[in-house]
């Protein structure tokens, strides 16, 4: 990529981050936190969605294809990119390396993810509370779903933060400062909803 072409890839990379990628998490992560509810309330939730009209298509349209070039993408851009966090200590340079070290985890955690679930449930299983159950009753396999579930959250949280500044909405120091400590209060938020729904298929 080069001069305009790398400008338009970068911009349609931090669009599909945040849209659609970016609103399926914190669908996927409420849907996940009426499992602090009981087993029914979850399976209600999650048979709902599993249920919609040409979900195959649907998931490989708003979900599979626009992660794939993502991370794709993603992974041009982590290996590409000019920064040293330790020379230089901004705190938004900090911010730049952690987005590609939690990305780079997300790749592993969320093919990881597709397979425990969406594959299974290709070869007959049930996704359901106790197929999670099943999957989160092993302590090493909590941690990593936990690991997974705040890189997630930070991955998208310091996304939009620069997404906002990409498309031009924050441009300012200001509106940059405020929108960090917005993305901040976010990104506690999306974590708590997304550990507490992990935790709530084993305690």
């Amino acid at each position: 990529m080069a001069g305009k072409n790398e400008f338009y890839w970068r911009r349609l990379h931090s669009l599909l981050g945040v849209i659609p990628v970016g609103v399926f998490l914190v669908q996927h992560l409420f849907i996940n936190h009426f499992a602090t509810l009981g087993e029914d309330a979850y399976n209600r939730a999650a048979g709902f969605v599993g249920n919609l009209p040409f979900i195959i298509i649907l998931e490989f349209v708003i979900i599979y294809i626009p992660l794939l070039f993502h991370a794709i993408l993603g992974i041009y851009i982590a290996f590409t990119a000019d920064n040293n966090p330790v020379r230089l200590s901004y705190f938004r340079n900090w911010m730049f390396t952690l987005q590609r070290i939690s990305g780079i985890i997300l790749l592993f955690f969320i093919a990881w993810h597709v397979y425990e679930t969406r594959i299974q449930a290709a070869l007959g299983a049930e996704v359901d509370f106790q197929m999670m159950e099943d999957i989160l009753s092993n302590p090493i396999m909590l941690i990593i779903y936990i690991i997974g579930i705040l890189s997630a959250t930070f991955h998208l949280s310091n996304g939009l933060w620069s997404f906002l500044v990409r498309w031009g909405i924050t441009q300012s120091p200001r509106s940059q400062y405020i929108s960090t400590w917005v993305m901040g209060v976010f990104f506690v938020i999306l974590s708590i909803i997304g550990v507490r729904a992990a935790l709530a298929f084993v305690l």
